[in-house]
């Protein structure tokens, strides 16, 4: 059983990966459908919760049936990631996670981010702060360096469990590489191997199918995956994967039914939470995904991008299971 202090996960335990403008509550509804075993939010700037801000402050929703659900902080100010880890915490959730992997400009060159793995002591500092600034459980997602001359995890995995951290996630890429080329997992697999090592450690980067997961599960000896990107319209996955890793067989990928309903479930959901404007605006990101590979689905999605009621999404949504029940029944 993996357990992330008391919080118990499983055997073998898939994480949905925090993702900027894509891990909202809606997502993650239907992530959990999915067979996700703990996700977490979208990251939360430290230095929009001081402020207040509306768009951070919306990150921080949170609900019971999410459980358990981690709330990510970013920042570069080591006091006031204290502070908003204090803020996190009154609303409940199970678990506070810190990003030191986020590689994007805007978010590094401010000193956030991965911009930490080029500061290891101040990494640490930070991190011992928000653990001492909360009585629950805090996590860390890095990666492997700030580039191949600097790969120090290693190194940071035993220094942030001696502070206090209670489960790490390491995607196998450095920052310079961004989401380029292909994730190495290889040092986390020795840190899995160092006997300091106590705490969960968790891969991340590049399983995009059952084999995989298996493959790296064997060869690294990871307690859990965190899988980004393959959950993107396809939050399928994760029961895919636990269904391939208990019996070696497949599931049945899902049909065109299975994608007109989970997307119109994903739709319902944004509205709920975020009316139906700005709940349709949204969800528009996620249509391609939905119907990719669908063979004469391109009309359908550009229709869908531009769709603005839920009525009009909704007749695409019926259009598109008519047109391929109908070609299935040749």
């Amino acid at each position: 059983m993996v357990k992330i202090k008391d919080i118990e996960l499983g055997d073998f335990p898939l994480l949905l990966a925090p993702m900027e403008d894509v891990s909202d509550p809606p997502f993650r509804a239907v992530c959990k459908a999915g067979g996700a075993d703990l996700m977490y939010t979208e990251f939360v700037s430290s230095e929009g919760l001081i402020r207040d801000a509306a768009k951070s402050r919306q990150k921080l929703d949170i609900f019971e049936y999410e459980r358990p659900i981690g709330i990510q902080l970013f920042g570069s100010d080591i006091e006031t990631m204290a502070e908003c880890a204090k803020i996190a915490t009154a609303v409940s959730p199970d678990l506070i996670d810190i990003n030191y992997g986020c590689p994007v400009k805007q978010v590094a060159c401010r000193g956030a981010g991965a911009a930490l793995l080029q500061d290891i002591p101040k990494m640490v500092a930070m991190t011992e702060a928000v653990v001492k600034a909360t009585h629950l459980p805090v996590t860390v997602k890095t990666r492997l360096g700030w580039d191949d001359s600097t790969k120090n995890i290693e190194d940071v995995a035993e220094r942030l469990q001696d502070i206090g951290i209670q489960a790490l996630t390491v995607h196998g890429r450095t920052r310079v590489q961004m989401y380029k080329g292909e994730a190495d997992w290889t040092l986390i697999g020795r840190i899995k191997e160092n006997s300091r090592i106590r705490i969960p450690i968790f891969g991340n980067g590049d399983i995009t199918t059952p084999e995989k997961a298996l493959e790296y599960r064997n060869r690294y000896g990871v307690d859990g995956i965190m899988i980004g990107r393959a959950s993107i319209g396809y939050p399928w996955i994760f029961n895919e994967i636990k269904h391939f890793l208990k019996t070696g067989t497949y599931l049945t990928h899902p049909t065109i039914a299975d994608r007109v309903a989970v997307c119109r479930q994903h739709l319902e959901f944004s509205i709920r939470w975020k009316g139906e404007k700005l709940g349709v605006l949204e969800m528009r990101r996620h249509y391609a995904s939905y119907f990719k590979g669908m063979d004469g689905a391109k009309s359908f999605r550009n229709r869908l991008v531009q769709a603005d009621t839920f009525a009009e999404v909704e007749e695409i949504l019926q259009e598109i299971s008519a047109t391929y029940s109908l070609e299935a029944s040749y």
